[in-house]
């Protein structure tokens, strides 16, 4: 008589179990997603780094931009930091050497010089020094200005959520 109360307790506990494993896996499923960084850590030939974090931004037309900040170390040289801005296609050709404006949610204005002096490898894309600007950048959103003739602009916003990973790949560190 005991071997049926004892099954029966089992099965309860069991069916409990499951049954809270699933509340718990469905409520998992409400929370918002966290971001997570996408900093990545390359080596081109041993001794040379490259950190780099991309992602895609709209600009105010709704063309997409790729946005990639990258760091490079070398062995016994300085380190670079830059910040590449590749058009997809229907974006707007590009003038060099034109220097990129960035506007903090503050208010605060800055400009990164363009690193290509005469020519780009392609009309839609830009590269801009970020070594002694990113260190002056607060953690919040901007706003990127690449100039155009006529003292015209395409504005790409970054979220916070960007530049917080730029801020991760100025400090990488081997």
């Amino acid at each position: 008589m005991k071997f049926p109360l004892i099954r029966q307790i089992f099965w309860s506990l069991l069916l409990l179990g499951i049954f809270t494993t699933f509340i718990f896996l469905g409520l998992g499923s409400f929370t918002s997603p966290t971001a997570s960084a996408t900093v990545t850590k390359l080596e081109a030939v041993p001794g040379e780094i490259l950190y780099r974090s991309q992602t895609k931004l709209d600009d105010q037309a709704g063309h997409v931009w790729q946005a990639v900040l990258f760091k490079q170390v070398y062995p016994g040289q300085a380190t670079s930091l830059n910040l590449r801005l590749v058009g997809f296609p229907n974006s707007a050709e590009l003038i060099h050497p034109q220097p990129l404006k960035i506007t903090t949610a503050s208010g605060k204005v800055l400009t990164a010089a363009d690193v290509f002096l005469d020519e780009a490898p392609a009309p839609t894309i830009g590269q801009y020094n970020f070594k002694d600007i990113l260190p002056q950048l607060p953690n919040e959103a901007l706003q990127l200005g690449i100039p155009l003739p006529g003292q015209h602009f395409i504005n790409i916003s970054v979220p916070q959520s960007v530049v917080s990973e730029w801020h991760e790949v100025m400090t990488s560190r081997e």
